[in-house]
């Protein structure tokens, strides 16, 4: 008898291996993964034609799974922790408001605006946090309150000061500011110039902007949205706080035995919400070069529903900022692609509906095969 036979240890008849087709199904980016590929199949035997994949077509989808992106990683984070924040869309509304109404009625810069916004926002979100760890209530009812509150002072402080709910302007007071252009810029323009004089994407044939590329620079919107799902991934995969973020929402009472300061990583969690928030908020300000205190209405469901896309469980616990990413990508690719499809637009509530529908069950039975429940 070798010796490895010898030294191997005994199976204990008590514990099941899982098969590697069960391990892969309980991978949270699973859903998010083959969601992304039916969704790309789907599209480019579809709308192909349409100009859906030039660089035009993919600069357009990828903006706007960007925005689902950035507020989806602060999402997953917290969902993950095991609490909700419903007022993601009024703190966007009331964020872009902030930097409008302090830029460019009270003429303050528009590097300060943004400072000043950003701890404000910042700050909200953690009061949510504390009450939520304070008083015991659910953070669905604590932040659907701050909903009302946040897009009721959103409006009133437009209206009281300018008597108008839309505010224009920032993108002229931005001018020259050294902050606005880290949320409001393009990088890579002299590459993308130099494609375009080579004749490798589109240009303009005519009128001022003859010559220049259709597709001038990747936003530093896109940029946002990689940089916090990468910062996100790696302090959820790779850090002792991640570790944290796992225990506060699979089993908070026991994590708190095990050391876990469970409060404190819920309310962080609160203010990096937040922190997504605005970093939406001012990208948007500094893109439309106004702010509406109708903005980032029903981005919070939005934002819940591609992290449910991406595997995370709605009991906590259990997610992937990847597969949120992957969630937000399908939401830009099909709102878009719908456009480009000739489909009506309204349909696009519907495939929310019936993507948060199927998410669910399939993550129902994704954490009865964890715990073994039947």
């Amino acid at each position: 008898m070798s010796e490895t036979a010898q030294t191997a240890p005994p199976t204990d008849e008590r514990v099941k291996e899982m098969s590697s087709f069960r391990k892969s199904l309980i991978r949270p980016e699973l859903g998010g993964i083959c969601g992304t590929i039916l969704v790309f199949v789907f599209f480019f035997l579809t709308a192909r034609d349409s100009g859906m994949f030039s660089p035009a077509g993919v600069m357009n989808w990828s903006v706007v799974s960007a925005q689902f992106t950035i507020i989806a990683v602060g999402a997953c984070l917290l969902m993950i922790a095991g609490e909700f924040d419903l007022s993601v869309g009024s703190m966007i509304g009331f964020a872009g408001m902030s930097i409008a109404l302090l830029s460019v009625s009270f003429g303050w810069p528009v590097w300060l605006a943004i400072t000043i916004t950003f701890v404000l926002c910042m700050a909200i979100g953690a009061f949510n946090g504390w009450l939520v760890v304070k008083t015991g209530l659910p953070s669905f009812i604590v932040t659907l309150a701050f909903l009302f509150i946040l897009r009721g002072l959103t409006i009133f402080a437009a209206i009281a000061t300018t008597r108008k709910t839309i505010i224009g302007g920032v993108r002229d007071v931005a001018e020259g500011d050294w902050l606005a252009p880290i949320f409001g810029g393009k990088i890579f323009t002299g590459f993308f110039q130099w494609m375009g004089d080579h004749g490798w994407i589109e240009t303009f044939v005519r009128g001022s902007k003859a010559g220049q590329p259709v597709v001038e620079g990747i936003p530093m919107l896109i940029v946002w949205a990689l940089g916090l799902v990468v910062f996100g991934h790696i302090v959820l995969t790779k850090t002792r706080f991640g570790n944290w973020i796992f225990a506060a929402g699979g089993d908070a009472q026991s994590a708190r035995y095990t050391g876990v300061p469970v409060n404190r990583v819920k309310i962080i969690m609160f203010m990096f919400t937040a922190f997504c928030a605005c970093v939406f908020a001012t990208a948007q300000v500094m893109e439309f070069g106004s702010a509406g205190a109708d903005r980032g209405v029903l981005k919070e469901f939005e934002a819940i529903i591609s992290v449910v896309i991406g595997g995370a469980l709605l009991t906590g616990g259990y997610g992937s900022v990847i597969g949120a990413a992957l969630g937000a990508l399908i939401f830009g690719v099909v709102q878009q692609g719908l456009f480009f499809a000739g489909v009506e637009s309204s349909l696009f509530r519907v495939f929310l509906g019936v993507i948060l529908l199927l998410a669910v069950i399939l993550n129902t039975y994704i954490r009865r095969m964890i715990t073994g429940e039947k």
